[in-house]
């Protein structure tokens, strides 16, 4: 058995045991009691749920990034270098029959994304707020997820990167359930309970009477 071979398992084996640590903890979640909330309906749930997976996540919706547009473009370019990435595992074994045009975009965007992984490690580091609110899980799974990036990069200039992406990835992988990368996960359970508590209420833009009845 090659390098290539015992790295690939290494990666299979990391994607399989993120993928029971996830299921545990998703389970751990469902098994947890549910309180129906007793107030009346005063507008539409699921179209709060709706809003919540569309608008409610446009940068002018929230105070945060209506102020802070660097650091939600940064996130956004990591974010979507890290999807790229998983891409680029996904069609691993076929990269040299990959399309100019698409190697070149997916080139661009995992160069962005580790440009900004790592800038958000020097943004904790720099900025004394975030530096105090950092733990060491949060400038773990930054530099994971940049390396993970990084060498998906690589991979697409360099063939023989791909044993060391392979095994960044089973690093990765068997790390998510444990450190916060999980929010993968849990982000679309918090934006589904959001809008439906929300949209229920009526409170979504009750000024402009969108949601309100």
């Amino acid at each position: 058995m090659d390098l290539l071979a015992i790295t690939r398992m290494v990666a299979i084996l990391g994607l399989g045991l993120a993928v029971l640590g996830i299921s545990l903890r998703l389970k751990d979640i469902m098994n947890r009691p549910f309180k129906k909330d007793l107030a009346r309906e005063r507008g539409s749930a699921w179209r709060g749920v709706l809003f919540a997976f569309t608008l409610g996540m446009a940068p002018w919706e929230k105070e945060s990034t209506r102020i802070h547009w660097v650091a939600y473009l940064r996130g956004i370019f990591f974010h979507v270098g890290i999807f790229m990435a998983f891409g680029v595992l996904l069609v691993s074994p076929w990269l040299e029959k990959l399309p100019v045009w698409l190697t070149w975009l997916a080139l661009g965007v995992t160069g962005l994304g580790a440009v900004f992984g790592f800038a958000g490690i020097f943004m904790r580091l720099a900025g004394p707020n975030e530096r105090a609110l950092s733990l060491p899980d949060d400038y773990a799974s930054v530099f994971l997820s940049s390396m993970f990036i990084t060498l998906a990069f690589a991979t697409l200039l360099w063939n023989w990167v791909l044993p060391a992406f392979y095994l960044m990835t089973g690093i990765l992988a068997a790390y998510i359930p444990l450190g916060k990368i999980r929010h993968c996960v849990y982000f679309f359970y918090s934006k589904f309970f959001f809008g439906l508590g929300f949209g229920k209420r009526g409170v979504l833009h009750p000024s402009k009477g969108k949601y309100a009845e």
